[in-house]
């Protein structure tokens, strides 16, 4: 697998322990719906959070939440909806990032942005 995958995955595994530490229940880690994926799925007191996850070992481009784009913002949009059919969820929903920047092999920073978009 290639380092920047690596670097993905073990981004969303900081972010689903984050998750679990704050009391949210993670309900699906990668969960695709046709050709779009949501990284995180997560319950918190009824309320469904999508997560997209974004981790970088730099900010020299920029803060890894500015890269989620439009396009991956319909994504989600389209996947949430799969989701919320599929479960029969009729409670409220929210969009979430969760941008991580390693400072060295071992040491990183998250920032947990909620509510970070609304569908069109």
């Amino acid at each position: 697998m290639a380092s920047h995958n690596d670097l993905g995955r073990r981004g969303e595994l900081i972010a689903k322990e984050y998750l679990e530490n704050l009391g949210y229940r993670i309900l699906k880690i990668n969960w695709k719906y046709g050709r779009a994926e949501v990284d995180i799925i997560a319950n918190q007191q009824g309320t469904i959070i999508f997560v997209e996850v974004k981790t970088r070992t730099s900010i020299d481009y920029g803060m890894p939440e500015e890269f989620v784009s439009p396009k991956q913002e319909r994504q989600l949009e389209y996947a949430s909806s799969g989701y919320i059919e599929l479960n029969n969820h009729q409670g409220e929903i929210r969009f979430d990032i969760i941008a991580i920047v390693f400072e060295n092999k071992d040491l990183y920073k998250i920032n947990h942005i909620e509510d970070a978009f609304w569908p069109s």
